[in-house]
């Protein structure tokens, strides 16, 4: 085994506010050789409630408010038990990569922050934690995300282009890796983060299972249509959002049914990946994340989108898994100074590294290895 392979315990707290995924890998930071153990802790409807709380303010939150401080240590503290979990099934890893929970994402403000307490994280593991992965990106120009393309791209460095690999997590994010192994990647619009809020509005359920609601409504053309009419949209990629960019998509929607207005938000979804400008159609669709489990979003796509549309279990990817797996790999390129960064990516104007490491009783220079 190459001195270079670390086992990296990556996690991922996402913007659907479920939980935090934690998965170990074994990688080099190019290829991925293992993949071991992986849990999901669910937020305790405290947290996913108070951190909804901030996400509003969290334009003008300073860093120092007695909400914020409470939030970010609770969080903590659960990718805290995750990386106990793991380390009791795998028994050691190497270091951790901690992506934490976005708050705000503004890079045309040149703005991006995480919370989570990276060097608490570190003394409570007695891991090295690298974190902070995406302002070095927003600082050269970038958009700051999606950076899962890099992970990605590795895993289907077997699987003849052109293909997509498509995270519906609370924003959705499409890779394109072309014939010739380009990748170009970006946000596609929302995900399951309206959908999900809406389902708890009308529902108390904070997802909409089954996709129950959205198969027994009709969608709302005219408002579709309104909400397809954002600028957003006649970007092409690369491009991110913030999770709240379209927040108010749901008092546009506030006058219909549950049911309809659920299957707005999955029409709005699916036509905002459907119209994403890739360089060529793909042949086969692979999706991750939560939305693949929605059985009205996944036909949608699949009527709506030219190319096989299958989730990447086909792959022999665990699906719920991918983003955690693939912040364990960038912790390891960031290690190693390998790029974070991509015009085709991020939209940044070069390749350049990024994240942070924290180490509580570590000698960062006994981590590097060759």
């Amino acid at each position: 085994m190459s001195s270079f392979v670390y086992r990296s315990i990556g996690m991922m707290s996402g913007t659907s506010l479920d939980g935090v995924d934690a998965a170990l890998i074994e990688t080099d930071g190019v290829e991925v050789l293992r993949r071991g153990h992986a849990l999901s802790l669910p937020y305790p409807a405290s947290l996913r409630r108070d951190i909804y709380a901030l996400f509003d303010r969290a334009a003008a939150l300073q860093g120092d408010e007695p909400d914020l401080l409470a939030a970010e240590q609770a969080l903590t503290d659960l990718h805290v038990e995750a990386v106990r979990q793991i380390l009791a099934e795998e028994g050691a890893a190497d270091l951790v990569g901690f992506h934490g929970q976005t708050l705000y994402h503004a890079p045309e403000l040149g703005r991006t922050w995480q919370i989570g307490d990276a060097t608490s994280l570190s003394r409570q593991t007695g891991l090295p934690v690298i974190h902070d992965f995406r302002r070095d990106d927003v600082a050269h120009g970038g958009e700051g995300a999606p950076l899962a393309p890099w992970y990605h791209a590795a895993c289907l460095a077997q699987e003849a282009g052109p293909v997509a690999i498509l995270n519906i997590g609370g924003v959705a994010n499409v890779t394109f890796v072309g014939r010739d192994g380009a990748v170009l990647a970006g946000d596609t619009g929302p995900g399951n983060a309206l959908l999900d809020d809406w389902a708890l509005r009308h529902t108390g359920i904070a997802y909409d299972r089954d996709g129950a609601l959205a198969r027994e409504g009709t969608v709302d053309a005219a408002r579709l249509r309104a909400l397809l009419s954002h600028p957003f949209f006649d970007r092409p990629p690369p491009k991110s959002l913030d999770r709240q960019a379209f927040a108010t998509a749901l008092d546009v929607l506030a006058p219909l049914s549950a049911q309809d207005g659920a299957a707005t938000l999955v029409a709005f979804t699916v036509q905002a990946i459907a119209r994403t400008a890739l360089p060529e159609p793909p042949r086969a669709w692979f999706v991750c994340g939560g939305g693949r489990h929605n059985p009205a979003l996944m036909q949608a796509l699949a009527q709506a989108v030219p190319g096989e549309v299958s989730p990447v279990e086909v792959l022999g990817w665990n699906g719920d898994m991918v983003e955690a797996e693939c912040f364990g790999f960038l912790a390891v390129r960031s290690l190693r100074g390998l790029p974070l960064s991509a015009p085709g990516i991020t939209g940044a104007p070069g390749f350049f590294t990024g994240g942070r490491l924290s180490c509580v009783g570590i000698r960062p220079e006994l981590l590097v290895r060759g």
